[in-house]
């Protein structure tokens, strides 16, 4: 048995109910943390002890939705058409790159993903993947760079026929089962099914997916009405609204995630609720790509925070997420954003077990130790006011995940990084000059 003491330091509940406590200890013994409070730590005889002074733990934070496949895309330079509306978008630019992708540089995809997801205290990534000419295998690849770094997650397959038709489904969903099967004996990774979305999937993908989430116990992992196309699409071709869809088919479950959302009506809100189905907002990539907001935002009950692989920066998004509420005129106050972050945690434990999210005897241990030095009082009333206004991923100096220190004063024990990022680097330059051939 291993353990972990971080002597006086401050702890910080990002989770209601919020909290915040001074100058106590935190015990970790393996995988869990056994005791919270003054002077715990006292009489345990620890194979690492750190000092916490002026320091503050926090749970790690979950990405609740990202595209690790994105990971060598930033700055991609490649010729491309007219982009302007989403299809284009996706067209000219995601969907040629996840054609140009490898085995190689799936793996430091991955790694890269996974290495600043850490390095900005996000502890756990729901990742969703897409790569049609290496589906197979593709998502141990994934699991091997989260593993290697240390990071938690979840990933899936994203099953479509925009490219290959049914023999492209097929394999998709085929990989989701091998897979969420596979993963039941790792560590730190899990497997969800993936789709791509209601207007590249048809019905007899539809019921595939059902059939692999009833066979493995998985939910779906999902994108639904992220342009007003998804809906058009769902009207004309099925004459049904796309949460009605998806409930035909059974793929409404308590372990499943619908991400964007933007389009759906009240109606659809209130079934997803129903359900107690997760949903993951996406603030600056709804930005990016010009698709509009989630007006109905508010009304969900299970909201999540996700990037869709814009990085894996969970204090950045949340303030984008908050400042974009704010200016569509939304009432939301910061303790409610970091709320719909920490609740990252619940999907979570459909996939892990254990309690998740709290800095508390009996939680895991995914912490974050961050060397915020606050210039006026914070006290629970007001922490999350501090997580938006003023703590930030520099903040971030040491991460512990599933009670093992993975990154300690901002250094990654054991993992030579500056290779890693040279040797992405220069994979990514290739990817690019494929991407760069590749027809939308």
């Amino acid at each position: 048995m291993s353990s972990i003491v971080i002597k006086n330091t401050r702890v910080m509940q990002t989770m209601p109910p919020f909290g915040v406590t001074e100058d106590i200890d935190v015990v970790i013994q393996d995988d869990i943390i056994t005791a919270v409070g003054k002077g715990s730590g006292d009489t345990v005889k620890a194979d690492k002890i750190i000092d916490g002074r002026n320091k503050t733990v926090t749970a790690g934070n979950v990405c609740g939705h990202h595209h690790y496949y994105s990971g060598l895309s930033r700055g991609m330079l490649v010729s491309a058409g007219p982009q302007n509306d989403f299809i284009q978008i996706l067209k000219e630019w995601w969907w040629r790159l996840d054609r140009g992708l490898d085995e190689e540089a799936l793996y430091y995809s991955s790694l890269i993903s996974s290495l600043d997801a850490i390095a900005a205290g996000t502890t756990t990534c729901i990742d969703h993947h897409a790569n049609p000419n290496y589906i197979a295998n593709s998502l141990d690849t994934i699991a091997k760079g989260m593993e290697e770094v240390g990071v938690r997650g979840t990933t899936c397959y994203e099953v479509t026929d925009r490219n290959f038709g049914m023999k492209e489904v097929e394999a998709g969903v085929e990989e989701n089962l091998r897979f969420a099967k596979s993963a039941k004996s790792r560590r730190l990774v899990r497997g969800m099914v993936g789709g791509h979305a209601p207007f590249t999937i048809p019905d007899e993908g539809l019921r595939m997916i059902a059939e692999v989430m009833h066979e493995s116990g998985a939910g779906l992992h999902l994108h639904v009405a992220e342009d007003k196309y998804d809906v058009v699409h769902s009207h004309h071709h099925y004459n049904m609204d796309i949460v009605d869809r998806l409930e035909k088919f059974g793929l409404l479950t308590d372990n499943s995630l619908l991400v964007h959302g933007l389009f759906l009506n009240e109606a659809e809100i209130e079934k997803i609720n129903s359900h107690d189905t997760f949903f993951a907002h996406n603030a600056r990539s709804n930005m990016n790509n010009h698709v509009g907001y989630c007006q109905n935002l508010q009304k969900v009950k299970n909201l999540i925070i996700g990037t869709d692989g814009c990085g894996g920066n969970m204090f950045e998004e949340l303030k984008l997420s908050f400042f974009k509420h704010k200016d569509e005129g939304g009432s939301w106050w910061p303790g409610d954003f970091v709320t719909a972050l920490a609740r990252g945690n619940k999907l979570v434990e459909k996939y892990f077990d254990g309690k998740f999210g709290r800095v508390e005897a009996g939680f895991k241990a995914d912490l974050n130790i961050l060397d915020y030095h606050n210039p006026t009082p914070l006290v629970a009333d007001n922490s999350a006011a501090h997580f938006v206004w003023g703590m930030s991923s520099n903040c971030v100096e040491s991460v512990i995940v599933d009670g093992k220190v993975v990154m300690e004063n901002r250094q990654f024990p054991g993992i030579d990084v500056p290779a890693i990022y040279a040797k992405a680097a220069e994979v990514a330059k290739r990817v690019w000059e494929k991407v760069d051939t590749i027809a939308p």
